[in-house]
């Protein structure tokens, strides 16, 4: 039995390394749009929501949520929620209050990178861009 163990584990490394190796070839829908601009990407890969749509929560309610929790004294849940927020912004293309609240997260977080406040306007263009090919809504 241990010989057999030996090649089954064999096969399914190797199957797990192709499969590593075809998701590192697919290039995602933010990467194909910001190929011509790592910059951009790397500032919306984690701070843009690829669907907005699908949250339950308005960017509204989300300030309000953050800004309760923050005089409560509530540190990472207000952060969690100002990004929630300046993700929403980043949909909505207000640039504005993407500076705002995620200066707000960094105020709170100052050990956290936000590299979407170093270039906020090129990085919500490409993300307009983004929603516009790939959500399809008339609506931006």
């Amino acid at each position: 039995m241990g010989l057999l163990d030996r090649f089954r584990k064999k096969k399914t490394k190797e199957q797990a390394q192709t499969k590593q190796a075809k998701e590192v070839e697919e290039a995602t829908d933010l990467e194909k749009i910001c190929a011509d601009d790592k910059e951009s990407y790397e500032a919306l890969r984690e701070s843009m929501f690829l669907d907005p749509r699908k949250l339950d929560v308005s960017m509204k309610d989300s300030v309000e949520k953050a800004k309760s929790f923050e005089k409560q004294g509530k540190k990472v849940e207000a952060r969690i929620w100002y990004e929630v927020a300046g993700g929403l912004g980043i949909y909505e293309g207000d640039v504005a209050k993407v500076k705002e609240y995620f200066s707000k997260c960094k105020e709170l977080s100052p050990n956290s990178a936000y590299p979407i406040l170093e270039i906020p306007e090129k990085a919500v263009s490409k993300a307009q861009e983004y929603y516009r090919k790939y959500l399809k809504e008339e609506t931006l």
